[in-house]
């Protein structure tokens, strides 16, 4: 065996081409400084044990955002939302957001003026669904998990424009929306969290789950995966585009009313309780 393949420099190499990789192997003792406000550096042990904790508690309580935001970003570095930061990079409007950096949030966005926006377009069902929901920009946690910052900023807009996908395509913020949405995303973006959360449906109730696996997952993943990179959306710029119009544009279907299903099927039951009695 040659006596270069067992001098240090294949090692040392391999580690100049791969930054990602170096920047976790630090110790705990040694950890270096944040690459931006709010960043935490973590070594694969760590990012490990955080992927793990985080997805057993949002498992558990799926309503805990702050699990589900570290869940997603100890499992998409190094390799998925550095993907996704390259299909931003491929698209001519993907490229300005990431050039210009904007942020959803209720100053960047004045939600009085959306409601006076005509009925039918993005802006104002945007506005509407917050309203609707009882939510509002500022509820999206910051990102602290990811090392490069360009790629921090593509998770933090992944996470601000989530309630954009509820608001064009009506999903509520309740546990059987939110999984469609996630399906959804997990088809259109491969973000790993996206579709680890998929194993709340063991919370869903029977006829939830059928429905889920009858109507929404097809849905979900159909839609997900012929339209285009919703990350590559300049919403800013669509807030007084019809959604109609959007949607089509998008290659998105809109999928069946979730609320007035649910309420359709409470009717039933109670004229069949009322029936039976």
């Amino acid at each position: 065996m040659s006596s270069s393949l067992l001098s240090p420099l294949p090692l040392r190499s391999l580690l100049r081409l791969s930054p990602s990789l170096r920047a976790q192997t630090f110790s705990v003792l040694s950890r270096p400084p944040p690459n931006y406000p709010g960043h935490v550096p973590l070594n694969l042990i760590e990012r490990g044990a955080l992927a793990v904790g985080s997805a057993l508690g949002s498992i558990t309580n799926p309503y805990r955002h702050d699990l589900v935001a570290a869940l997603a970003e100890a499992t998409s570095s190094p390799y998925f939302i550095a993907r996704l930061r390259r299909a931003m990079l491929a698209s001519p409007t993907g490229r300005r957001i990431l050039r210009d950096k904007p942020r959803i949030t209720s100053r960047s966005m004045s939600l009085e003026k959306l409601r006076l926006l005509p009925e039918g377009t993005v802006g104002r069902g945007y506005a509407a669904w917050l309203d609707r929901e009882g939510v509002t920009p500022d509820t999206r946690d910051p990102v602290r998990y990811i090392d490069d910052p360009e790629e921090a900023y593509v998770m933090q807009r992944y996470r601000e424009t989530h309630d954009f996908i509820h608001a064009i395509t009506g999903l509520p913020v309740i546990i059987e929306g939110e999984l469609a949405i996630k399906a959804f995303e997990f088809a259109n973006t491969a973000l790993p969290m996206t579709g680890l959360s998929l194993a709340a449906i063991v919370r869903l109730k029977k006829a939830e789950r059928e429905r889920f696996w009858k109507v929404y997952g097809p849905w979900a993943m159909r839609n997900g995966l012929k339209s285009g990179e919703c990350m590559c959306v300049y919403w800013e710029e669509e807030l007084e585009t019809d959604a109609g119009v959007l949607r089509e544009r998008l290659g998105i279907e809109m999928p069946p009313d979730l609320r007035k299903t649910r309420k359709r099927e409470r009717e039933e039951k109670r004229r069949a309780k009322e029936g039976v009695e």
